[in-house]
């Protein structure tokens, strides 16, 4: 072995978050230690986003820069992990495209195969993308994400297949991770976390984590949730699923969360709420956080600053605090929203040195 190969097998070896959070995961000797680098985003302090939102401190923990672009690694990397210590032939899951690309990625990585369940037409392109060249079995299915699921847990369950979607402990063991960086960045729990829910999965893995830093003392605070829904999706806001899930947040399109407990738990222990948002507004924050703070996140990660802003402006959250939004996704997973009616010029003149003047 050169030393560049054992200093880049070590540097793999110790990377993610099986390693730097082992001592509070559900590791065993026998679970492989996969690594794509995931873990370790960044909490971006947001000064003019705050100012927009209308608190005085405001963080952007941006989970885009995952190693597939979204926090699904987190929980996907581990969930892997003990497919393969259980030994299992392929990893299942539906997906409205996230889930399927950190699935896709992470099985390639430990040589399994894929087998991910979409709703037809329903997935944007960056995420189709990524799903396809991991080498996924792809499969489109006539119908919504809840037909996938139900779909994907039937097949589970008859050829013994490893489902990795958020009924999985794993992922949310994983997940849970996020939620000790933000923590370890602040030196504390934030008063208010804001973040996107579709599957509710994350949203019970955060106030997990948290619980979980307060007891190691991580945090000498937990926070108080508010988890925010498109108003065409919106379950958890309605207490009662939405049969034809409609939104431009195309990550949390859901209408029957599969965590559907433990998630409305989250909120209402942490003292916090669910609360639902216009497109217009999604797609007006989605903008504003590109453009205040040079962020690009996929539109469902906006829904966290849009209803953290629609909450500080009813009065539902004190205008006074510090507040933590989650950036679920990159904004490359949908690039097509980003450019919708959007008009490029004509091409100018080559030697047309004026017309960059009367931009300024």
């Amino acid at each position: 072995m050169t030393e560049v190969h054992a200093v880049t097998t070590r540097m793999q070896r110790e990377s993610g978050i099986l390693y730097h959070f082992r001592d509070h995961l559900p590791l065993t000797d026998r679970t492989p230690m996969l690594s794509l680098h995931e873990g370790g985003t960044p909490l971006v302090h947001a000064p003019r986003l705050a100012a927009w939102v209308g608190v005085p401190e405001l963080y952007l923990k941006y989970e885009g820069l995952n190693p597939t672009g979204s926090f699904k690694d987190r929980g996907m990397v581990l969930a892997v992990a003990r497919a393969v210590e259980d030994g299992a032939r392929a990893v299942l899951c539906a997906s409205t495209g996230n889930t399927a690309a950190s699935a896709a990625a992470y099985a390639a990585h430990a040589g399994i195969r894929s087998i991910v369940l979409l709703p037809a037409g329903r997935v944007a392109a960056g995420k189709l993308a990524q799903a396809v060249i991991y080498g996924a079995d792809v499969v489109t299915v006539d119908g919504s994400f809840d037909h996938a699921l139900a779909l994907a847990l039937n097949a589970s369950r008859k050829f013994d297949l490893a489902l990795v979607n958020s009924v999985n402990p794993a992922r949310i063991e994983g997940q849970t991770t996020a939620a000790y960086e933000i923590c370890d960045a602040l030196g504390d729990a934030p008063p208010v976390l804001a973040l996107p829910v579709g599957n509710g999965g994350n949203i019970t893995a955060y106030w997990l984590g948290f619980r979980r830093a307060l007891e190691h003392g991580r945090a000498t605070r937990l926070p108080r949730i508010l988890g925010v829904q498109a108003e065409g999706a919106a379950p958890f806001v309605h207490g009662a699923p939405v049969e034809h899930p409609d939104t431009v947040a195309t990550a949390i399109r859901i209408g029957r969360p599969a965590t559907w407990e433990p998630a409305i738990r989250a909120a209402q222990d942490s003292g916090g709420a669910f609360r639902a948002v216009s497109d217009e507004a999604i797609l007006e924050a989605y903008r504003a956080i590109a453009a205040h703070e040079g962020i690009f996140c996929e539109p469902a990660s906006a829904a966290s600053v849009a209803g953290l802003r629609a909450a500080v402006r009813a009065g539902a959250i004190d205008a006074a605090q510090q507040c933590v939004c989650i950036l679920t996704g990159s904004g490359l997973k949908d690039p097509d929203t980003a450019v919708a009616n959007v008009e490029i010029g004509a091409p100018i003149d080559m030697n047309d040195v004026e017309y960059i003047g009367r931009l300024i």
